[in-house]
């Protein structure tokens, strides 16, 4: 573990670098090495909402905001100390870091770069802060939420308490089936990336008075970020994704669209840098998208994607992997899923399953089951419509997991004698194993594979069911339109 000299490097402290673990360069610290493991004591009461945005009340939710960040099990930063290893130390480490804070010495290190795949192809970059850096963080969001989200406008639901993908896509639902049959779709490039510090820093300075927070807020604006590739590069303008700091300040940057959205009485949805404004007319919404562009681009200084932003029916439109279909025969809107959310899932299935899967069914099974659970979860709001999706991607799993099994037996007469032993007759097993050239994947959809390994095999053995899930969620929390209703609260 890196003494608290060395971590000095990145709080004024010397949180240390991997590359400065060996010692410190002016031993004036005392080495926590040598300390014997503590276990970190539990906060005297859940969080607390701050009567003042001041740094003081920052420093009083530091272990607070350890056990939250900690709980989040995020990976290390580019000090590479883990959660654990600040953990092992934090009762030496907390007092040292608040006295750096209200000294106004506390510097934050710097942000690691790394890239994951988007279902366009493209990249988003996600920026990780070194541990220590994450808790101070997460205590400055402690103090700055409460007071900000009281007035956040109601039609914003990304990374709010008490709201959701859910409750936007209900909100959205309510205003299609009240005639508002068009959608703006803004798509805002490289939202992240873009935001102006000065302009988030004065909005900032509204309503907090603590010249050292705001400072504070500042020096993490402008950290260093560590590309994949070792290089390091200074940050000029955006708020990186991956703290927990940046979905508030986000959301600070956009509530003036917001605020500006609501007095112009548009009905609108907006999730993080996903903004749907729904509208009677295709003429209107060319109006509005306009007029609405013109405002971010000048007002917010943020750009519109004019590529990606449209005019459009909602059930031609993604957002947040649905789409929304107003039923004309009795008005109701059916919630489905999107062709992006279809790809995606398709594409993620045929990861867990691949052909080659060197390891147990059951072994595969459990990573299916753990995905599906989660995917339902998060869709299980879908409307009756997408119930034969549903079905047949059950039936896609299915398929791949024969294919799995027969690639499992090797040879044609393994196959042909296991069929024979689960039941099937040996004239159908033999000639069905033995016709033409076929590949696995081929004998995976034979009648004599069926009978073997029928629905109830996979059932026995734990699989769970898209369908069913959604089924046995729609029944124990009522129609999928409830659920929605419920979202809304």
């Amino acid at each position: 573990m890196a003494t608290v000299n060395e971590q000095a490097l990145q709080l004024q402290l010397r949180l240390g670098t991997a590359e400065d673990s060996k010692g410190t360069d002016d031993g004036t610290a005392v080495d926590l090495s040598t300390a014997a493991p503590h276990a970190v004591p539990k906060p005297r009461s859940k969080e607390q909402k701050a009567t003042s945005a001041t740094m003081e009340e920052v420093c009083r939710r530091l272990s607070v905001a350890f056990q939250q960040v900690a709980s989040n099990r995020g990976a290390a930063g580019p000090d590479r100390q883990s959660i654990e290893q600040v953990r092992e130390h934090w009762p030496e480490l907390e007092p040292v870091l608040r006295a750096a804070l209200l000294e106004g010495t506390y510097q934050p290190g710097n942000i690691r770069r790394v890239w994951i795949p988007k279902a366009n192809g493209g990249q988003r970059g996600l920026g990780i802060p070194n541990v220590v850096d994450r808790v101070v963080q997460e205590a400055v969001r402690m103090v700055l939420e409460p007071l900000y989200e009281p007035t956040f406008h109601e039609a914003s639901h990304g990374f709010r308490p008490g709201r959701s993908c859910q409750t936007a896509i209900a909100a959205a639902c309510e205003h299609i089936g009240e005639g508002y049959e068009w959608v703006v779709d803004l798509d805002l490039e490289k939202f992240f990336d873009q935001v102006n510090h000065q302009r988030l820093m004065a909005r900032l300075a509204q309503r907090v008075g603590d010249r050292d927070l705001l400072v504070l807020i500042g020096k993490m604006l402008k950290a260093k970020v560590v590309l994949p590739d070792g290089v390091v590069v200074s940050t000029e303008q955006g708020v990186p994704q991956g703290g927990p700091l940046s979905p508030l300040l986000s959301n600070i940057v956009l509530d003036e669209l917001d605020q500006e959205l609501g007095q112009r009485k548009h009905r609108f949805v907006r999730y993080a840098d996903d903004a749907n404004i729904y509208v009677r007319s295709e003429r209107a919404g060319q109006r509005v998208m306009a007029s609405i562009t013109a405002f971010i681009n000048k007002r917010l200084r943020l750009k519109v994607n004019t590529e990606k932003s449209a005019v459009a029916r909602p059930e031609d439109r993604h957002f947040l992997g649905f789409r929304l279909k107003l039923e004309p025969m009795d008005g109701s809107v059916e919630v489905l899923l999107s062709k992006r959310s279809k790809e995606r899932i398709g594409c993620r299935i045929r990861e867990l399953t691949p052909r080659n899967w060197g390891q147990s069914l059951h072994t595969c099974i459990e990573g299916l089951n753990e995905y599906l659970r989660g995917w339902i979860g998060f869709f299980g709001i879908c409307t009756a419509g997408e119930r034969p999706t549903l079905a047949g991607l059950d039936m896609h799993i299915r398929r791949r997991l024969r294919a799995i099994q027969v690639k499992h037996w090797k040879r044609k007469r393994t196959i042909a004698l296991r069929l024979t032993q689960m039941g099937v007759p040996p004239k159908l097993a033999w000639g069905c194993t033995y016709a033409g050239h076929k590949s696995d994947w081929a004998l995976s959809h034979t009648h004599a594979i069926h009978l073997a390994l029928r629905n109830a095999y996979y059932v026995e053995r734990g699989l769970m069911s898209a369908a069913e899930e959604w089924t046995r969620l729609a029944k124990h929390i009522g129609a999928p339109g409830q659920q929605l209703l419920l979202a809304l609260g």
